[in-house]
């Protein structure tokens, strides 16, 4: 665009999917980051496309009463917590409205049965997982005197695949994970270590990973670009004696030109191998206990797991005979939580690791009546897998936020289980796989949760259930 464009008075009308704000200019959409439904603002144009603009607010002219004061200093530059200036009961309205609207527009249910969302017990220091990254190349903020220095120690601004935003202050994980990360950062610098640049692929320090559950467990994994152990063991030592609290220490060298480090040794360096967390069963509320490691997947929002997997449950109304199918079934959490209300419980995993965790966890536990499996959920969920282990009464599935392969949906509709039990994180996904299984099935409701507050993000659990022939 050469000329600057202002549209003026605008009204913000409604809380986008994304994260961004929507107001609309004539017959466009325009999505706006920052500002809350009920603010009339001044935008400057940013993006123009056929369909839609982007803009940002310059000038306020009415605060909206849905507003209230964020609480982080990194509102606004950072691309967590967005919705930290909107009350929670307007982020619970519009959570719930992005169910049904997704529910509506993509599915094409238009008159779904959605109940009302379930609110996160603490909308603060609710995350048990954080990962931090090192970088030469930090976000210069409008506050940063210019001789800060490049090394940051942070989270990626959103969009830009090199710049991290240095952070001071994170509500998202209780203490001592602010402190981890000051720490850390403050021995590297002092005893002159790199952090990494991510356009050459150079650079010592690379990345922080910090899970916490809820009896007090506290594990680190550090990831390094270098081998060179007498620098990482003196970083570890220092780390260590500052917080004797950590549990469970790990790092990882990793001098790959990307971030992913489950195809890496990782490296138990002091403590336990695991941190665990507690769940009580659904039926019978027998306790059962998790050790979750390094790359376990656990549901982010500890204190919200019995009301995500309660709605589970609860939707299946699990009768005790049934044959239950858990498709990307991870750790076996929700496996677990059910045992005691089935007859059997067949989990389908792609991650080794999780599958090995998964038969661990049972046994710990005791619970004989599920058998787990490693593979690709669409190759494996075949006519004779399904011969072996029994036609499933019941599907549950919970994939990951891209949704089902389309092969997975067809080998569901053919393994025609009388109900399926969909737990999502992406309402447009699953609306979209709900969309394919309606050849068979019928949507009958659908129960969100909020795992993720001050975010956009909202959790689904769908049921459906086949039709007679």
């Amino acid at each position: 665009m050469k000329s600057e464009i202002i549209y003026n008075n605008v009204e913000i009308i409604d809380a986008g999917s994304e994260g961004k704000a929507v107001a609309r200019v004539g017959e466009l959409v325009l999505f706006v980051p920052f500002v809350v439904p009920g603010d009339v603002v001044d935008i400057k144009l940013t993006k123009k496309k056929r369909s839609y603009l982007e803009g940002k607010a310059i000038r306020f002219h009415k605060y909206s009463e849905k507003r209230e004061k964020e609480f982080c200093n990194h509102f606004g530059t950072c691309g967590g917590c967005r919705w930290q200036n909107m009350k929670y009961c307007d982020q619970l309205y519009y959570k719930q409205k992005q169910v049904e609207d997704a529910l509506r527009r993509i599915a094409r249910i238009p008159d779904a049965k959605v109940l009302p969302i379930l609110p996160s017990s603490e909308t603060r220091y609710y995350r048990n997982k954080l990962e931090y990254t090192f970088s030469n190349h930090r976000w210069m903020t409008e506050n940063d005197p210019p001789d800060l220095g490049p090394d940051a120690l942070g989270f990626h601004i959103p969009l830009l695949f090199d710049k991290v935003l240095d952070i001071k202050e994170c509500f998202l994980q209780r203490d001592p994970s602010n402190a981890i990360r000051l720490e850390s950062k403050k021995f590297a610098i002092d005893n002159g270590y790199s952090f990494y640049d991510v356009r050459k692929w150079v650079g010592f320090m690379r990345g922080i990973i910090i899970r916490v559950s809820n009896d007090g467990g506290l594990m680190t994994i550090f990831m390094f670009h270098d081998p060179d152990m007498e620098k990482i063991t003196s970083f570890l030592d220092h780390i260590l004696k500052k917080f004797p609290e950590i549990s469970s220490m790990y790092y990882v060298v990793n001098p790959k030109k990307n971030d992913v480090i489950t195809d890496l040794p990782v490296n138990l360096y002091y403590g336990k191998p695991y941190i665990t967390e507690k769940l009580l069963s659904f039926r019978t509320k027998k306790e059962i206990e998790f050790h979750i490691g390094p790359l376990s997947f656990y549901q982010t929002n500890s204190s919200q797991v019995p009301s995500l997997y309660g709605a589970v449950a609860s939707l299946a109304g699990f009768n005790g005979s049934e044959n239950v199918y858990d498709l990307y079934s991870g750790i076996g959490s929700i496996s677990s939580f059910i045992s005691d209300s089935v007859n059997r419980v067949i989990g389908i995993e792609s991650i080794p690791a999780a599958v090995n965790d998964a038969n661990e966890n049972a046994k710990r536990n005791k619970i004989t009546n599920m058998k787990f499996f490693t593979g690709e959920t669409e190759k494996l969920l075949s006519e004779e897998f399904i011969r072996e282990q029994g036609k499933p009464d019941i599907i549950i599935t919970d994939p990951p936020r891209s949704g089902m392969h389309e092969k997975t949906v067809k080998a569901m509709i053919l393994a025609a289980p009388e109900k399926v039990v969909y737990v999502s994180c992406n309402p447009s996904t699953q609306a979209r796989d709900l969309a394919l299984l309606q050849e068979k099935y019928d949507f009958k409701v659908s129960q969100p949760v909020d795992m993720f507050p001050h975010t956009q993000h909202v959790e689904n659990v769908a049921l459906l259930v086949r039709r007679a022939e």
